[in-house]
């Protein structure tokens, strides 16, 4: 089966490197993307570019999402539902109709890294001084678009997708928590027939703090 990989705002198919080879050990063929960053794109060139990568397939695939990516693999999912195995998101949730990523500084028509303090203290705990210097330098910028743009979803099969959350922190009753603060964000959860939520013990980056550990519970759900 193939597993294709979607980075969140900022990363690119490098972002995974580290994952692939937990993925492709285990017999499965990872395929990080790489998402369209000329200014002018939107997210439906972001969803866009994960489907063609769905319809080239030769068997239904499985969707893995990190942050901002959660979108694009839940809108992809939406767009595909038939071809799609399972959807695992890491550190984020499935996004209801309409909804969008918050907004970032946009500079001359992009989002640029915005740098660490922005981002809460869990989050990147478990990124040393080494580790965040190297993903700011990589960071890619985002089209203005892209995170503002609200994620349209049409086909209510989509709830018949297998869905895991693998999440930083938060176990299956703290994201319940959580989420039932934001009511459309919690209904869409529970839409969703066949869902299970994996506690990674990790910030909100684990493709580089915990590669192995990511790797690993992304193949434990494909293989449940």
């Amino acid at each position: 089966m193939q597993l294709i990989l979607i980075p969140g705002l900022w990363l690119d198919a490098g972002s995974w490197h580290d994952v692939v080879p937990t993925i492709d050990d285990a017999g499965f063929d990872a395929l990080p993307v790489t998402l369209p960053n000329a200014p002018e794109a939107h997210l439906t060139d972001w969803v866009a570019a994960v489907v063609a990568h769905i319809d080239a397939a030769d068997e239904p695939v499985t969707l893995v999402g990190h942050s901002g990516g959660g979108n694009v693999a839940w809108g992809a999912a939406d767009a595909r539902p038939e071809s799609i195995a399972r959807v695992v998101f890491v550190d984020t949730v499935p996004v209801p109709d309409g909804a969008d990523i918050t907004a970032f500084p946009v500079v001359d028509g992009v989002i640029p890294f915005p740098g660490w303090d922005t981002f809460d203290a869990s989050d990147v705990a478990d990124l040393d001084a080494a580790t965040r210097e190297r993903i700011a330098a990589e960071a890619v910028a985002v089209p203005a678009a892209v995170p503002t743009d609200p994620l349209h979803l049409h086909d209510t099969r989509r709830h018949g997708i297998p869905v895991t959350v693998l999440s930083g922190g938060a176990d299956a009753e703290e994201l319940d928590a959580q989420l039932s603060h934001w009511p459309s964000y919690h209904d869409e959860w529970c839409a969703i027939g066949d869902r299970e939520v994996v506690r990674i013990g990790s910030g909100h980056w684990p493709q580089f703090s915990q590669p192995q550990r990511l790797g690993a519970l992304i193949v434990r759900a494909i293989e449940r």
